[in-house]
């Protein structure tokens, strides 16, 4: 998910140096929204693996 969000952050870059401010808007929510998905599912990741075995 890190790795999407990295890439989506980069093409909002390049289109907002090239002047495409649309596609740089879309870029940015759509790399926010995959970093907030991946934080929450290493959180959860993290919080079930730490139980012990039953």
């Amino acid at each position: 998910m890190f790795s999407w969000a990295l890439m989506f952050l980069i093409v909002a870059i390049v289109a907002g140096v090239l002047g495409l401010s649309g596609i740089a808007g879309v870029a940015v929510e759509i790399a926010w929204i995959l970093f907030v998905v991946g934080l929450i599912l290493a959180v959860i990741f993290f919080v079930v693996g730490r139980r012990p075995p039953v």
